[in-house]
């Protein structure tokens, strides 16, 4: 490492450093996006910048250098905007919390109160770490809750597929042939030539789109009202195995989210009120309101959380003896890997019960079709026998 012994040339490299930094803000400034305050940003993108920016506070950079750097080597380049423009402002005086505020579709309530806790309590790139890895294992919940429900999607749209494949393209072959034997046909037979001249009319071929179209809009109407949602999410839960799966999921991220307040200094019930942006069913969102105006009436969380009809004993009873033990976030932390292990047992079996049980559809779908369509030939042979 070299060294400058002389004030003077201290003062040169200070100068030039300066310049630079002034060169390279006025660069960014003309050649970046103006910031757009409803910008959404990816998952994965919000991660890179939070574990970049710890590790920038960790290693001794400026917070407002530092956002200033992830924003020069930001790929995104309107997050890259944003960022710029939190640099900035930071280096106008304003903190950082209320710097993000101006991104609500950025920066999510949480993560704006747990960066408030940091900047209280002196441990701001703590908090930045723990952000990231919140951010991580939520990501992770999301995407093994995804391939959970999109491999039934997946059976169900190749078993509709090939149905109609086989009724538009090889029953019709098979109609003319039996027009000619002019045999009577089996009951089986002849519900196949029927679906088969449904699907191949012009009534279905304009009809099945408008009424999928209708369904989807009539289910989207229902969902954006609250009642609606309520009623909705309520059967969710109630659906074998998947509603299960999706309630783990919501307790699992529900109690890495309040550990995560609560370790960072944040109050209880403002880090159950921040928890409800975090949720994405409205009767868990119900079940914390209620904990939060029990609570604030001065009953105990695992108490409030013991009323409620969705949340299961483990949860509460675990909770109960992390208040008793003053351990709290200790017990949400233990309570969050207990769930996050469940859901990806749970995943994996579910993933490795699906692959035969889609070769097991498509097989029952071909052989129907193909017994229907060769029961009056079998009729025949006997008759001729």
């Amino acid at each position: 490492m070299a060294k400058y012994g002389s004030a003077n040339n201290n003062s040169t490299l200070k100068n030039d450093s300066a310049d630079n930094s002034n060169n390279r803000k006025s660069t960014l400034s003309n050649s970046y996006l103006a910031p757009n305050s409803k910008l959404k940003v990816n998952q994965k993108d919000l991660l890179v910048f939070f574990r970049q920016l710890s590790v920038m506070l960790q290693s001794g950079v400026p917070l407002a250098q530092g956002l200033e750097l992830l924003s020069e080597n930001m790929i995104n380049k309107k997050f890259a905007a944003c960022i710029f423009d939190i640099s900035r402002r930071l280096s106008g005086g304003q903190e950082l919390s209320s710097c993000l505020r101006i991104y609500p579709r950025i920066f999510a309530p949480i993560t704006i109160g747990l960066i408030e806790a940091g900047e209280a309590g002196g441990i701001l790139s703590k908090v930045l770490e723990r952000i990231a890895l919140l951010l991580e294992a939520n990501a992770k919940l999301k995407g093994q809750i995804t391939g959970a429900l999109v491999y039934p999607l997946v059976v169900l749209v190749l078993a509709v597929t090939i149905s109609l494949a086989l009724l538009i393209f090889i029953v019709p072959t098979f109609k003319e042939l039996f027009d000619g034997l002019g045999a009577e046909l089996p009951g089986l037979t002849a519900f196949m030539l029927l679906l088969s001249n449904i699907v191949t009319s012009t009534g279905f071929l304009v009809g099945a789109p408008i009424t999928i179209f209708i369904v989807i809009y009539f289910i989207k109407t229902i969902y954006s009202n609250k009642s609606g949602r309520e009623v909705i999410d309520r059967l969710i839960l109630k659906v074998p195995l998947f509603g299960d799966l999706i309630l783990r999921s919501e307790i699992a991220s529900m109690s890495d989210t309040l550990s995560t307040l609560v370790n960072s200094g944040v109050p209880l019930v403002e880090s159950l009120e921040r928890c409800l942006s975090a949720s994405g069913n409205e009767i868990i969102k119900i079940a914390i309101k209620k904990s939060v105006t029990m609570i604030q009436q001065g009953q105990s969380l695992s108490y409030a959380l013991s009323l409620s009809k969705v949340m299961p004993r483990l949860m509460f009873s675990m909770i109960r003896i992390g208040e008793e033990t003053g351990e709290l976030s200790f017990m949400l932390e233990n309570l969050s890997d207990f769930y996050k292990r469940e859901v990806e047992e749970t995943v994996s079996a579910l993933t490795k019960a699906m692959e035969p049980l889609v070769i097991f559809v498509v097989a029952i779908i071909v052989g129907t079709i193909v017994v229907a369509l060769y029961l009056p030939m079998f009729d025949l042979i006997n008759k001729m026998g």
